[in-house]
């Protein structure tokens, strides 16, 4: 009898594996735990009812359904309330793959010349590299800068976000994108800091430069002029792999950086302002600025002001 294999699958939408069954069209429970540590069952959804069905199992053993095993992906089952940290580390990693399934790295900083084939032959060096992408412009076909790299094992995707990476002679970060961060680690400014600007360069002008890169969402060119600008873009990884970069505009060579958060550098000045009349110190969130006393004065000498200033000189 020439062997059957059914097909067998943690959930129900992971790519299948292939069970060998016995020669009495039975399949052994070992046979399923050996690919599948702690499985005590198998079940499958009824084409009929649509309803998760389980197979049945008789000392150790697998019994098909009444129309035979068919073409159906059948389910693993584990024991109820079983917890990762009571399996051995081995067993873990096949039994909860989503655990240690590898994600798409974003790689910053890459050089405008590097290809897809330039940056797999440097990921091959670490492991089986499974994808690779360098993010282009759609009109102009030019790299954005950064690009992406999936590897086949979390081993190699582990060491390759633990350092920096030398590529075309320039040194490039490898990271999970900011979706798939932790709720700890800060999301990137998706604005920079343009800096070296000349009063002849337009927001228009700088918003069809930078377009090339990414989607440009706003351009902030401060009055009076001071030499510099702002460019926010819809992704954040292009604002990031533009940080560092010197370009030329009309001729000018500017600088572009990470733009701070625009509550860090308030807070600073407030704390540097904190001191406020008479040897009294306020809270940040006490102070208002000099202009606004300067310019409503009447509004200090009010009751409801003075009342106001009391409490949060005396009772905060």
């Amino acid at each position: 009898m020439a062997e059957m294999y059914i097909r067998v699958a943690e959930e129900e939408n992971e790519e299948p594996m292939e069970i060998p069954s016995e020669d009495d069209g039975t399949v052994l429970l070992s046979t399923v735990a050996a690919q599948f540590p702690g499985a005590c069952g198998l079940r499958y959804r009824s084409p009929v009812s649509q309803c998760m069905r389980g197979v049945r199992l008789v000392e150790g053993v697998l019994h098909a359904p009444e129309n035979g095993w068919g073409n159906l992906v059948y389910v693993v089952n584990y024991p109820k309330g079983r917890k990762m940290d009571e399996i051995d580390a081995s067993s873990a990693t096949k039994i909860k793959r989503g655990d240690q399934k590898t994600s798409d790295l974003i790689v910053l900083g890459l050089p405008w010349k590097t290809t897809e084939q330039d940056l797999k032959d440097y990921f091959n060096t670490f492991g089986e590299v499974i994808m690779v992408q360098v993010k282009r412009d759609v009109k102009t076909g030019n790299s954005k800068g950064f690009g992406f790299v999936r590897f086949a094992e979390w081993e190699a995707q582990g060491k390759v976000m633990s350092q920096r990476h030398m590529i075309d002679g320039r040194w490039c970060d490898c990271k999970l994108p900011n979706s798939k961060q932790g709720p700890d680690e800060p999301m990137r400014s998706r604005k920079v800091f343009v800096g070296r600007c000349t009063e002849d360069i337009t927001a228009d002008e700088l918003r069809q430069f930078f377009m090339q890169y990414g989607e440009v969402t706003d351009v902030f060119i401060p009055k009076p002029f001071r030499a510099f600008a702002f460019v926010t873009f819809a992704d954040d990884q292009v604002a990031a792999s533009l940080c560092g970069e010197d370009l030329i505009i009309k001729g000018v060579s500017v600088h572009i950086s990470n733009a701070e958060p625009k509550h860090n550098n308030t807070r600073q000045m407030m704390e540097r302002a904190g001191r406020f009349g008479n040897g009294i110190w306020l809270k940040p969130e006490h102070i208002i600025s000099s202009a606004l006393f300067q310019s409503s004065s009447a509004l200090f000498q009010s009751k409801p002001f003075k009342t106001s200033l009391h409490q949060n000189l005396f009772c905060s």
